[in-house]
């Protein structure tokens, strides 16, 4: 599995049902951030887009338009999605050299809500299936329960993940550590897995990592902290920096870390929302930062631009789509150049 900054063929995303569960009482706000995630999105790469029927592909294409997002670099799939998540349900690209030539592959594999606390998923679960017909590419079907917003990789043999996920008994429950690593191994090419622990407060996919570490180059991640010492993330950042402290790459070296401060306590309707500009996406020459209307906004952005020299990064107001508890990682999935 290449890293998230290699260079993109496109990006997939799954466009949300207004019939979803995913924004209660919300829905109208969050297309208007859709439109404004893809405007930035096609300015550097290709968007594929999957919805739901031809009528919500009409509709999506002229609220694309009338929010200023031109329509030439995306493509329409009607793969439907009950939920928009493709991070977790869409399709994990592979990439090797065989033979001098550059091949492709998928790897298909469960989805299950986030331990089943959603249903129905399965037509969220087919989402790689149609990809790899689609591209005409293999499928590898690990057959167990894996999120892609769990795993962080550098493209160079390292995983990072965490424990309150991975090991969660409404994932895999038959499986030990050492044989979901296995599996890691085995389907995403990596020679190395490291584990965090918790995950940060409000998060329902049980602490998946995009929320808190992030590689930004093979040797680097940035890694979310909590200043305030009465939040109740404080000490379980903390606790996973000093993780971060003993770990090691593939190769021993021991990795580089960035802070990145939290937003603060994100609430809506008296629910705390796990808002963490963790949640970034790496496009080509391209960072797009989740911003929450916060103080700490724009000195998040100022730590990311240095971390990614070569790259803009901008800032989009995830104010709306935080109310489904993920921000811009959680909604898109890379597809490697091929």
């Amino acid at each position: 599995m290449p890293a998230e900054w290699e260079p993109h063929a496109s990006t997939w995303l799954s466009w949300p049902r207004p019939e979803g569960i995913s924004f209660p009482g919300k829905y109208e706000t969050v297309p208007p951030v859709y439109a404004a995630f893809i405007r930035e999105l096609v300015a550097v790469e290709e968007v594929n887009l999957n919805v739901w029927n031809a009528a919500m592909e009409d509709w999506v294409r002229g609220l694309l338009l009338e929010n200023g997002t031109p329509l030439e670099r995306v493509r329409f799939h009607h793969f439907p999605t009950y939920e928009p998540w493709c991070r977790d349900h869409g399709p994990i690209f592979l990439v090797r050299e065989s033979a001098g030539k550059r091949q492709r592959g998928v790897v298909d594999w469960g989805y299950n809500a986030w331990g089943n606390k959603y249903p129905p998923f399965d037509l969220d679960d087919a989402v790689p299936q149609h990809v790899a017909r689609l591209r005409e590419l293999p499928l590898f079907s690990p057959g167990i329960v894996m999120e892609g917003g769990s795993i962080e990789v550098n493209g160079r043999g390292t995983l990072l993940t965490t424990e309150a996920c991975l090991l969660n008994p409404n994932r895999n429950p038959h499986l030990s550590k050492l044989e979901i690593e296995q599996y890691l191994k085995d389907f995403l090419g990596v020679t190395n897995v490291l584990w965090l622990g918790e995950g940060i407060v409000g998060d329902d996919t049980d602490g998946h990592i995009d929320d808190l570490t992030r590689f930004v180059n093979p040797t680097t991640v940035v890694t979310v902290v909590e200043e305030d010492s009465a939040d109740e993330n404080f000490g379980l950042l903390r606790e996973n920096r000093r993780r971060l402290e003993g770990l090691r790459d593939q190769d021993g070296r021991p990795l580089q870390i960035v802070d990145l401060p939290m937003p603060g306590v994100i609430e809506y309707d008296g629910q705390r929302l796990p808002a963490s500009y963790a949640n970034f996406y790496i496009a080509n020459d391209l960072v797009v930062m989740p911003t929450f209307r916060a103080a700490n906004d724009g000195r998040a952005l100022g730590i990311l631009q240095e971390c990614f020299p070569r790259h803009r990064v901008v800032g989009v107001d995830s104010t709306e789509l935080i109310w489904g508890l993920g921000s811009f990682h959680c909604i898109s999935q890379q597809e490697p150049a091929p």
